[in-house]
């Protein structure tokens, strides 16, 4: 063997929230463990909006200086400029997102047996047999890895999937930090046909700054520029912006002989707001216990990560991320008349109720079974199947996965 390879027990590619938080979860074991980061500070660039539900707080321990502001109220723009504003007791937070990327990234960064290589590009990797086991070369742009498992969270272009035969569909985004007269403690989104895979928004920081952006799959530049005016915003006056990517789908396959996918790159992101930091979170923990499962037993099998990470993944947030799928395949199609008459059927039925104790940013599983108890909801929903039968193909779809 080259002795110019270097030798761990796992390769983590990207050293974002995802990357970092496992790097965490396993950092108390005896595993060698490096991370491959291609940008060279970890945090950069800022590519997300930055809102994040309550329930944060409850999966970490997180530092009051992350927490920028706090949303009491979301404003939903039909195409033509009715809206209508929702609250509940969700209060979400809007968070320092670089902050959060580097956090674990501080806790762990000196620890013995962790090696952090930044800006270092993954390139390829090949399965090798060593004294009957089953092994990964892997080549990055500056070294060479021999590892037993290799784990991908190297977001929605990720080089890992790729390698894989995985691929997202992903949406362009771009967004602005602006100083704004405007609600300090609501989240406004903005729904057209011209970005109709996701919706414009406006995320309150706090301290008279805003983020204002939008995703679509097309035309995005054109089509922030439309926005902005809609807005009468100036783009010049801003003090920074900010471009990426979005996985948009539902959750790609995330178990291979040795390899995990984890994160953007397993599209484990929410269709109905491209935010994904919960069930990235949360799949992070599974991730963590099937690595330790898998260097215990010392199986590192498609078979061995299927059971113990994907399908707990599948149970938990792959059905709520199929019902976000749902639902934004249902918002796609709505018109302007569909989102007055959706309106004045939550002004003049229970949901407003539902939201407030029901309702859930990360997981509308039970809030959605409650809508279908309303009359008037279930009568919308028909007429709109109707005139929409594309919806039956969706729905075939998601059973299907």
């Amino acid at each position: 063997m080259d002795q110019n390879i270097e030798k761990f027990d796992l390769a983590i590619v990207g050293a974002s929230l995802a990357g970092n938080y496992l790097c965490y979860l396993l950092s108390s074991t005896n595993l060698k463990i490096a991370i491959i980061e291609e940008h060279k500070e970890v945090g950069l660039p800022l590519q997300c909006a930055g809102i994040v539900s309550q329930k944060l707080i409850k999966i970490i321990n997180l530092p009051k200086e992350i927490v920028l502001n706090r949303v009491k109220v979301a404003k939903i723009v039909a195409p033509k400029g009715k809206f209508i504003k929702l609250s509940g007791a969700e209060e979400p937070y809007i968070i320092d997102r670089i902050a959060l990327d580097r956090l674990f990234h501080e806790m762990v960064k000196n620890k013995k047996n962790i090696h952090y290589f930044l800006g270092e590009k993954f390139k390829t990797f090949e399965y090798i047999k060593e004294s009957g086991e089953k092994l990964l070369v892997i080549e990055t742009s500056k070294r060479v890895l021999k590892v037993k498992m290799l784990i991908g969270c190297d977001g929605p272009l990720s080089s890992v999937a790729k390698s894989l035969g995985i691929k997202n569909k992903n949406l362009y985004a771009m967004q602005i930090r602006i100083t704004a007269n405007l609600e300090e403690n609501e989240a406004a989104m903005y729904f057209d046909p011209r970005w109709r895979e996701l919706f414009g928004w406006i995320v309150p920081e706090g301290n008279g700054i805003f983020r204002i952006g939008m995703a679509c799959s097309q035309n995005i530049v054109k089509n922030f520029q439309i926005f902005l005016k809609q807005l009468k915003i100036d783009f010049k006056q801003k003090k920074d912006q900010q471009g990426g990517l979005i996985p948009y789908g539902m959750m790609n396959k995330l178990a291979f002989n040795n390899i995990l996918l984890l994160g953007d790159s397993a599209c484990q992101v929410k269709a109905t707001t491209g935010g994904g930091i919960i069930n990235l979170l949360t799949a992070t923990k599974y991730a963590a216990d099937c690595i330790k499962k898998s260097f215990k037993i010392n199986n590192f099998s498609r078979k061995i990560i299927k059971r113990y990470y994907e399908n707990p993944c599948l149970l938990t947030i792959g059905r709520q991320l199929k019902i976000h799928y749902l639902i934004r395949a249902v918002f796609e199609r709505l018109g302007n008349k569909d989102f007055l008459k959706l309106f004045e059927i939550i002004k003049t039925s229970k949901i407003e109720n539902l939201i407030n104790i029901y309702g859930d940013m990360d997981f509308p599983k039970t809030f959605i079974f409650k809508l279908l108890r309303i009359p008037i909801v279930v009568s919308f929903l028909m007429k709109f199947i109707i005139k929409n039968p594309d919806i039956f193909v969706i729905l075939l779809r998601i059973a299907a996965k």
